[in-house]
């Protein structure tokens, strides 16, 4: 599976009031694994930054003047997003930017959403962790992903923590935010090995019936036959009647 973590800086926070795009980071992973691959541009907005924005970015148009304008980005954008899922913080905001970007190229009208799928980070650390703060840095400091280097944000940098983000907040058990203690079995005392009891409740451990056993046993001598004559389960079943005889 190929995903692409997308982030992006602009002059404000509104394209349909005229904001445009400033900075592009694009990160690859593939299979959940970083490819190395990445995406990287200053983009030249034809327009003043808002205080608000450059307050937040720190990039100032004496750093854009001579960089390229979107429309001669777009193409090889466009190539390395094309047929991914995008990951996105956010992702109204910064998918609303980028339409708004190509609808001001020439040509055949085209938004993200056909050419690309996208995942909302935001939108799904809202239902891992509901009623709590789920901005980047929030999810940073919850999943021990480190941030140090965030002082001002950056379209590449923030795109580089969020695949740590989203990588340890979709792993598995570490998402669920399990009470250790409880996992354990500890009682109030700290017993670590003390069982967990709930009163009334009483578990049913159905046996097998004749039929699988026959197809166990048929499995273990298939098994057998192609190791070679040892087979651990039947080893340890073994082992285990012997120490109880």
């Amino acid at each position: 599976m190929r995903q692409i973590v997308l982030d992006t800086e602009t002059t404000g926070l509104e394209h349909t009031a005229g904001h445009r795009i400033i900075e592009i980071g694009c990160v690859e992973i593939v299979n959940r694994r970083p490819s190395g691959r990445r995406f990287h541009k200053y983009v030249n907005p034809e327009r003043e930054i808002d205080a608000g924005a450059l307050a937040v970015h720190g990039i100032d148009m004496s750093r854009l003047r001579t960089a390229p304008k979107f429309a001669e980005i777009s193409t090889e954008l466009l190539e390395f997003i094309s047929g991914a899922e995008l990951v996105i913080h956010n992702a109204p905001f910064d998918v609303g930017f980028l339409d708004a970007e190509l609808a001001r190229l020439p040509g055949d009208a085209r938004t993200i959403a056909t050419l690309c799928g996208v995942l909302d980070t935001l939108a799904l650390a809202r239902k891992l962790h509901p009623g709590q703060r789920n901005s980047l840095d929030a999810l940073c400091k919850r999943y021990s992903v480190d941030n140090s280097k965030r002082d001002l944000h950056g379209a590449l940098l923030d795109a580089g923590i969020l695949v740590d983000v989203y990588l340890a907040m979709t792993g598995g058990q570490s998402a669920l935010a399990l009470d250790v203690s409880a996992a354990r079995g500890m009682s109030s005392e700290g017993d670590a090995t003390a069982p967990v009891r709930s009163p009334g409740i009483r578990l049913t451990v159905p046996a097998a019936s004749a039929d699988e056993l026959a197809r166990h046993e048929a499995m273990l001598d298939l098994l057998q036959k192609s190791s070679g004559g040892s087979v651990l389960w039947r080893e340890l079943a073994a082992a285990e009647a012997q120490a109880a005889s």
